[in-house]
């Protein structure tokens, strides 16, 4: 069975991981601002999770990596788990979107974005996100 969200719900991508441990990030204070007041569920596509990971360590320490790992085991985020379907969908968008190097990760947030009918995308990627046209939804909504 297909999973559709009901509730409010954002995909994070990974410029907002880093901007939220970094206070000197241009992303930060809008980022937590917007957190703040979400009550919503946050998913993060489970190939977001490595190159989060890999930046935080490598520009804030491994102290913001662990903050970070902590806050998935913690819940506070859901992680959604890429599938075979989600890869096909992948080839397809970073064929049709070659010209702007898309990249798998966010053509991985599109396909999970599709997959669970989520509109919302939680990034600072104003670059490739707004000019990709996704199969369920007229434009994304790119936050904050």
């Amino acid at each position: 069975m297909e999973k559709v969200f009901k509730i409010d719900a954002v995909i994070l991508d990974t410029g907002i991981i880093f901007a939220l441990a970094d206070e000197k990030d241009a992303w930060h204070k809008r980022s937590v601002d917007f957190l703040t007041d979400f009550n919503g569920k946050l998913i993060i596509p489970s190939t977001v999770i490595p190159e989060a990971c890999y930046l935080l360590n490598t520009f804030l320490g491994q102290s913001a990596e662990i903050k970070f790992i902590n806050s998935l085991m913690n819940r506070e985020i859901t992680i959604e788990h890429f599938t075979i379907v989600d890869l096909a969908r992948c080839i397809e968008v970073l064929t049709k979107y070659k010209d702007h190097n898309i990249g798998l990760v966010d053509a991985s947030l599109i396909a999970i974005s599709e997959r669970l009918k989520a509109t919302k995308i939680l990034t600072t990627d104003r670059k490739h996100f707004s000019i990709i046209k996704p199969n369920h939804c007229n434009l994304f909504t790119l936050l904050p």
